[in-house]
């Protein structure tokens, strides 16, 4: 699929680009993977872990300047959307900011791959543009929506978007995971609600859910990953079992559960062994075979949460899967 093929990635330098970058580049043999980000010192650090492989480049740019966008999608064959605002206080406090780049860059990203022809677009969401209460998800949700009716004026033999969305990755910088062990040595682990769950991915299970979507979509398909849930009172308790837990109350915009399917949205989705499909709304598109494929309906009501999951990580699973990627917890 990639193969000989110019893939670029907006957000680059972020957990999902330095996991998606050596997973593609050994998987595939791409003719290019342009790393689009606003951050040169993040793009040094990340071009001295490559440095002699002359497959990848790194352009600063930010998605807020079409003008840019437009340069750097030359001669690109696919894009990859990781770019967001996505710390959930930091968009409450700072909302103006939050939607130029989470909904401003999604629309002018859309119409930069159009215009340059660009075969196909993926766009990464979360669990939080499901229902959402904060500013944050509200901001996807609404991205989410931009790159599904982009298929409408793409063409039919135009550039195809579509978009993957999951939930809590496992590890990546600012998460749960890495926030826990870095003070689990003072003794108290702070804990908004003894009753909060979160989905749990890593950052492999996310690139791999993304190069299925490039190679399954017709375009306009949300894309949604079957992944564990735990309760992040037990999550702390593996990582520091000695540890007294203190419960500090909700932070602003934040949700005792997440949810990546709604009810309103299973009259539209169907299942998959390792997924979930949303399919579009528009044009029939829902009904659509070559999008179905042999995907099974989901029951009406059906509802996909953290909270009600038929999957849940044991201890002992979150216990290995901290031994085995101790080194670069909270590195990326």
């Amino acid at each position: 699929m990639f193969n000989n093929k110019t893939i670029l990635i907006t957000g680059g330098t972020g957990s999902f680009g330095n996991t998606f970058v050596p997973m593609t580049l050994a998987k595939y043999n791409p003719k290019k993977i342009i790393v689009f980000s606003r951050d040169e010192m993040k793009q040094w650090d990340m071009a001295k872990k490559f440095e002699g492989d002359s497959r990848l480049r790194f352009f600063i740019g930010d998605v807020r300047d079409k003008e840019r966008l437009y340069r750097a999608l030359d001669g690109v064959d696919f894009v990859v959307h990781a770019a967001a605002t996505k710390i959930v206080p930091t968009a409450e406090y700072n909302p103006f900011e939050c939607v130029k780049t989470n909904i401003n860059g999604a629309m002018n990203l859309i119409d930069a791959c159009i215009d340059k022809g660009v075969q196909g677009v993926v766009a990464l969401s979360t669990d939080k543009a499901s229902s959402p209460i904060n500013l944050y998800g509200a901001t996807k949700l609404a991205s989410d929506k931009l790159f599904v009716a982009a298929n409408s004026y793409s063409g039919e033999h135009g550039t195809r978007f579509s978009v993957v969305r999951y939930g809590n990755v496992m590890g990546s910088r600012g998460s749960v995971i890495p926030f826990f062990m870095s003070i689990k040595d003072k003794g108290v682990l702070p804990i908004t609600d003894a009753r909060m769950t979160r989905f749990m991915i890593s950052l492999e299970e996310g690139v791999e859910l993304v190069w299925h979507a490039f190679e399954d979509m017709e375009g306009g398909e949300i894309y949604v990953k079957k992944i564990p849930s735990m309760k992040v009172s037990d999550l702390a308790r593996v990582i520091a079992p000695e540890a007294r837990q203190d419960i500090i109350g909700i932070r602003p915009g934040e949700k005792l559960h997440e949810q990546m399917i709604s009810s309103e949205d299973a009259y539209y989705t169907y299942e998959y062994p390792e997924h979930f499909k949303i399919l579009p709304t528009i044009h029939g598109w829902a009904t659509c075979p070559k999008r179905i494929k042999e995907g099974k309906r989901v029951p009406e009501g059906f509802v996909y949460s953290s909270d009600n999951n038929a999957e849940w990580m044991s201890d002992a699973d979150l216990q290995k899967w901290i031994d085995i990627n101790r080194d670069k917890i909270g590195a990326i």
